[in-house]
């Protein structure tokens, strides 16, 4: 048995996810304390003597030297964030109507195919993997299967919308802070990132434990019924972090294209530049699909890696003993990620403080090193307290011996793999390194070259990334078979919390550079922001490593599980049924990042005419004389995101039901694997090279080297082909990349909900032939 008693698991989970929560109320009252409103100064708070050094400068504000008026600043800066706040807000509303009227509908589904697997009976059935004992009927799986896919999703949702809340509390905090110095801008934009990372993991981890004790009520020892039941946890939280990253992505990518091309490339304007009309839609979009998109996914990829988890071990002998301790131990990492991350975080915050800018990327970096290593600890812990030495895990038919240190070893290398491919996709994508540079060079001659440069560079991103998934699943799955692979997914997202701050901390830097700009402050003041966006920019491009790294893994996890669920033995890739599989599933990945780059393209060319309409019609709109229309931007981003995310919706949710009804299960496990293999691939090269142009322009922008200043300055020939380059990424890192670790997972997961459905009603067409 275990060291640790079913009764102090019970306890620890859900105290572990109250002190997330905590922590991240703690945080927010930390941000709210930088004010919006202009406060009267104290002639003496500027005398030398209390003089609060902390941070390398005064506390004076730059403004005083420069002359400028405070109090319009901050009611500027306010008035900003308000409108962007208020756009967020109401896109995310509007969506939230369209998928709930799907999720409904797809809810109805759910539970008129489970039931009609045993049409409806209400009869106790024989257990599918232990016949001599007596199941739940099939009805009660259709019903708790519908119950948690509905849970996930309001979960997954409210992570979202929470985030996005945060962000736009937190940009123009963050701007107001960047004035007293770098450091405090920091902090201020981590703080925020840190309420989401928390309150999401906490959130994530606090529903799936009631979820699992209330179903327990009705199960009793049916654990195996139990836990098939939850799987619609994570097929909740999946669907709607699909439309959440497709509907954003569309939504903030239009916005920067038209912002980008029509200001920067045809007029010759700075960056959210006020007189820009697309500038209020291009700073909602990045909360919209940034913060909201990302949190959705992330929660999404965890709640499928504990279910996936769950599942297999229900059917190991945790399951069959009916060890709560060793039963729960997905979530007990989870939890144990909440307090690693809970102590890195005060690293950032507290126990180092940021003077200048060349201090803020290592110190982002330091949280994945510092996370990662006190994991490792914890993981130990955990693996030491919570299982018992030996046990055995459920292998295609077979049950397998494992050793609890052989489980450690499973975690630990998803652990590290993710950080590795962290560090990868930051040299890959940060111009601190050689990469960027070469393609900000090969700007010089023309926008042609920079194309060329940026794709290869992504496609060689793949490399090593790969062999990291692949060096991870192979001693995962030698270890423990496909539990081994679900517990590595979870290793590598166990410091969501961390991966989520700094994920976040990108889009407020960024939204804080542009409030900086459109409230007309100082020079310095934005040449802060934009330091704190740059290291944003690369952190970002780390995040949505992780997301598809642990998207492999934890669909590998869904697709074990769910062939085991299928009741296949072997998948057999020479047989015609999955090899015509295999080929369909690999085209899928191409099929859906077509329409999604199509829809940007498409948005982006609304968003261009009307931009261009209003510099051409609206008198004195260039001399600042006039306000331009920005509802009309939004609203052409709304509309345009609203309509086009449909489409691939239904090509991501609709495919597995098809093939399953009418292919059967082995021709939905090719699907299932090729889209696997092929998505993971497009959604690194993607996220990378579309990472690498941004940052290619950046680099030319602020002229911080001797190479970057024979480039630039802005609107040189080089500085407008880097433009183009970054315009051309923008899809691609923002869009099609981070949905594509959706696909991937989405697929796997509604496979496995549905899979004894497929397996009793589905291949149609090979019985009729």
């Amino acid at each position: 048995m275990a060291l640790l008693s079913p009764l102090a698991t019970e306890i620890a989970i859900p105290a572990c996810a109250l002190v997330g929560i905590v922590f991240s109320l703690v945080q927010w009252l930390l941000v709210s304390r930088v004010k919006l409103t202009p406060e009267p100064r104290a002639p003496s708070s500027s005398s030398p003597g209390s003089n609060n050094n902390k941070n390398g400068y005064g506390e004076y504000l730059i403004e005083e030297e420069d002359g400028v008026n405070d109090h319009s600043v901050v009611a500027k800066c306010a008035e900003i964030q308000s409108a962007i706040s208020e756009g967020a807000t109401s896109f995310l509303f509007t969506e939230y109507q369209y998928v709930g009227v799907f999720m409904v509908a797809f809810a109805v589904l759910i539970f008129l195919f489970l039931g009609s697997v045993e049409s409806f009976s209400t009869q106790s059935q024989p257990c599918t993997y232990d016949p001599s004992k007596l199941c739940k009927p099939a009805l009660a799986t259709a019903v708790f299967s519908t119950v948690s896919f509905l849970l996930g999703g309001f979960t997954s949702v409210v992570s979202g919308f929470l985030g996005m809340k945060i962000a736009t509390y937190a940009n123009a905090r963050t701007t107001l802070e960047a004035r007293k110095g770098v450091g405090k801008a920091f902090i201020t934009a981590f703080r925020s990132g840190a309420v989401m990372g928390f309150l999401l993991a906490a959130n994530g981890l606090l529903v799936l434990y009631i979820a699992i004790n209330l179903f327990k009520l009705y199960y009793g020892d049916d654990w195996e019924g139990l836990f098939e039941a939850i799987t619609g946890y994570g097929l909740g939280g999946s669907s709607m972090a699909l439309f959440g990253r497709v509907g954003g992505g569309i939504y903030t990518k239009a916005a920067d294209v038209g912002a980008d091309l029509v200001g920067k490339v045809e007029r010759n304007i700075p960056e959210d530049d006020p007189r820009n009309p697309a500038v209020i839609a291009d700073n909602v979009g990045d909360n919209v699909g940034d913060i909201a998109g990302m949190g959705s996914d992330l929660f999404g990829s965890y709640a499928e890696s504990s279910c996936a988890a769950l599942v297999v071990a229900s059917i190991s002998s945790f399951g069959i003993d009916h060890d709560f301790t060793a039963m729960c131990y997905p979530l007990l990492i989870s939890s144990m990620g909440i307090l690693v991350c809970l102590i890195t975080t005060l690293f950032a915050t507290d126990f180092f403080e940021i003077k200048v800018v060349e201090e803020i990327e290592p110190a982002l970096k330091k949280q994945l090193i510092i996370s990662t290593i006190l994991m490792t600890v914890g993981i130990a812990i955990v693996s030491w307290i919570a299982l018992p030495s030996s046990f055995t895990i459920y292998n295609f038919g077979s049950q397998k011996v494992v050793k609890n240190w052989q489980l450690f070893l499973c975690v630990g290398v998803g652990l590290w793999a993710g950080l590795i491919i962290g560090f990868v996709t930051e040299y890959y994508t940060s111009n601190a390194y050689s990469p960027v540079q070469d393609v900000a060079d090969s700007c010089r001659t023309g926008a042609a070259t920079n194309v060329i440069f940026g794709l290869a560079l992504g496609y060689k991103s793949v490399i090593i990334p790969i062999f990291a998934i692949a060096i991870s699943i192979f001693v995962s799955f030698s270890f423990a078979a496909m539990y081994g692979i679900a517990v590595a997914a979870l290793g590598m997202l166990s410091t969501i919390a961390t991966g989520l701050a700094i994920d976040a901390y990108g889009p407020i830097s960024d939204n804080a550079g542009g409030i900086a700009e459109m409230a007309g402050m100082s020079h310095r003041i934005r040449e802060r922001t934009d330091a704190l966006d740059a290291a944003g920019n690369t952190t970002a491009a780390i995040g949505k490593g992780f997301a598809i790294g642990s998207a492999a893994l934890v669909s590998l996890a869904l697709f074990g599980a769910f062939v085991s669920r299928a009741a296949i033995s072997t998948v057999d890739v020479l047989t015609p049924k999955v090899f015509i599989g295999l080929i369909v599933g690999a085209m899928l990945p191409y099929w859906f990042s077509a329409m999604t780059m199509k829809s940007v393209g498409s948005a982006a060319l609304k968003m261009v005419e009307e931009v261009r309409r209003q510099f051409n019609t609206i008198p004195g709109l260039m001399e600042g004389l006039a306000k331009p229309d920005y509802a009309t931007c939004v609203k052409i981003s709304t509309d345009a995101s609203l309509k086009e995310m449909i489409p691939p919706g239904a090509l991501v949710m609709l495919t597995p039901l098809i093939v399953g009804i009418f292919f059967g299960v082995e021709t939905l496990s090719g699907v299932l694997a090729g889209s696997l293999v092929s998505g993971v691939q497009i959604a690194i090269s993607a996220s990378n090279t579309g990472g690498a142009w941004d940052n290619a322009k950046k680099y030319i922008e602020a002229g911080a080297s001797e190479h970057a200043r024979t480039l630039g300055p802005k609107g040189s020939e080089p500085h407008k082909a880097a433009v183009i380059g970054d315009t051309i990424g923008d899809p691609l890192k923002d869009t099609s990349g981070p949905s594509l670790n959706i696909l991937i997972k989405l697929m796997a997961v509604e496979s496995l909900v549905f899979a004894p459905f497929f397996a009793t009603h589905g291949g149609l067409l090979f019985k009729i032939f």
